[in-house]
């Protein structure tokens, strides 16, 4: 037995703290690991010897500042993980391991009018049929995260009644996952998980305070504090799609008037532009034509932008955040919609919250959301389980690196 302070508890946390280290990166150098983990050189050194040797890390060549290094990471082989993403319009789902690789991945057309049992049948078929083109072992499966356009009820697991799915209000999703697939199912909504995943493997890197802003079908913010998704006492926290720019403006499916969401979301602002480019119009392709020059569409974009800004000045009054990420097909706008966005920012926030604050389109585009699912799916996993060189060592290991 392990006592506080002992010798042997002290060399648990080291191994622990290195292989978290290594996970929040996905590779590290030793020389990196020490820096991170305030380890001297010959800790880590040992410890990575040991991992190594239980089959925890691999450690492979690599250069540094042009000197010859090492670089370590979580071993392939150890487990895997799995990321679903409901969209409005679509399901995504990738299959990863822990070394940060993505070993399978596809998007597939969803009927949002389906019913939910339809969608979660989808998902399972999907799932499996991923699983089985890695050739991974299913007993490896560590969990799945899954992300829904929806606010999740922290302590019921209950999708929220602002859902943009039809039909699915009031369901359990990782509840009714988990009864299909027979392993850890751990959900949150689709935002948080945007942030999560550009947080990881994004335009967020290195950042520990930042808003990840959602516009498709709808509007949200995924917000990270301190390093940690923020989600308030009822899963409910980041919904800036409803903050009121218009108190007389159009109704909101939220039941109030004029909301973000109404300038800003696809089924809002693509009726502007059906009088003169048709009904099958998306916002993919008013993003496309404004980049080619359409005047129409640039201009319902800088309008988007502008409205994007005045709720984001009100994150920054707030919050304070130091750098916030546009997602969704937007994003793929460039400047003619952040520049908007800044200018709305330096309008309407306190001046040293802007001054402060950088604003960057997601470098995931559509995958944010499903291998922010991933990092999910690892960040719950349980860290009770001493390391022994076992693909449940490893994991339990590297409980805490997402969250």
């Amino acid at each position: 037995m392990e006592t506080p302070g002992s010798q042997s508890s002290l060399h648990r946390a080291n191994l622990e703290r290195v292989v978290r280290a290594v996970r929040l990166a996905g590779s590290l150098t030793q020389a990196e690991i020490a820096r991170t983990t305030g380890l001297s050189a010959a800790t880590v050194s040992n410890i990575v010897r040991e991992l190594k040797g239980s089959g925890t890390v691999e450690v492979t060549p690599t250069s540094s500042g042009g000197r010859r290094a090492r670089s370590v990471s979580l071993s392939g082989d150890a487990g895997i993980v799995v990321g679903v993403d409901f969209g409005h319009t679509h399901l995504r789902v990738a299959v990863g391991n822990l070394a940060h690789q993505v070993l399978a991945e596809e998007s597939e057309p969803l009927d949002v009018d389906a019913s939910a049992a339809q969608g979660f049948d989808r998902a399972e078929q999907l799932v499996n049929r991923l699983i089985e083109a890695t050739g991974v072992d299913r007993a490896k499966v560590a969990g799945v995260g899954l992300g829904v356009p929806g606010p999740i009820d922290v302590e019921s697991g209950t999708l929220g009644s602002t859902a943009i799915l039809p039909g699915w209000t009031g369901t359990k999703p990782a509840e009714e996952l988990r009864g299909r697939l027979g392993v850890p199912v751990h959900v949150d909504n689709d935002a948080n998980l945007g942030a999560l995943g550009e947080m990881v493997w994004g335009s967020g890197r290195g950042v520990r305070d930042l808003a990840y802003i959602k516009v498709a079908s709808g509007v949200g913010a995924g917000l990270v504090i301190s390093g940690k998704i923020y989600r308030g006492p009822g899963g409910t926290a980041g919904e800036i799609g409803h903050i009121t720019l218009d108190e007389s403006g159009p109704v909101c499916r939220c039941g109030n008037r004029g909301c973000l969401e109404t300038f800003t979301a696809a089924r809002y602002v693509l009726p502007l532009l059906q009088p003169s480019h048709g009904t099958d119009l998306t916002m993919e392709d008013v993003v496309r034509l404004a980049r080619d020059g359409d005047p129409g569409c640039r201009r319902v974009i800088a309008d988007v932008g502008r409205h994007i800004g005045s709720g984001v000045a009100n994150l920054c009054n707030l919050l304070n955040p130091s750098r916030v990420v546009l997602g969704g097909d937007l994003a793929e706008a460039g400047e003619l919609v952040l520049g908007p966005i800044r200018e709305s920012v330096g309008r309407y926030a306190i001046p040293s919250a802007a001054r402060q604050l950088s604003v960057l389109p997601g470098a995931l585009g559509g995958r944010a959301e499903v291998l922010g699912a991933l990092a999910l799916a690892l960040s719950e996993m349980g860290d009770s389980t001493l390391l022994d060189g076992t693909a449940n060592g490893t994991l339990a290991a590297v409980s805490h690196a997402f969250t």
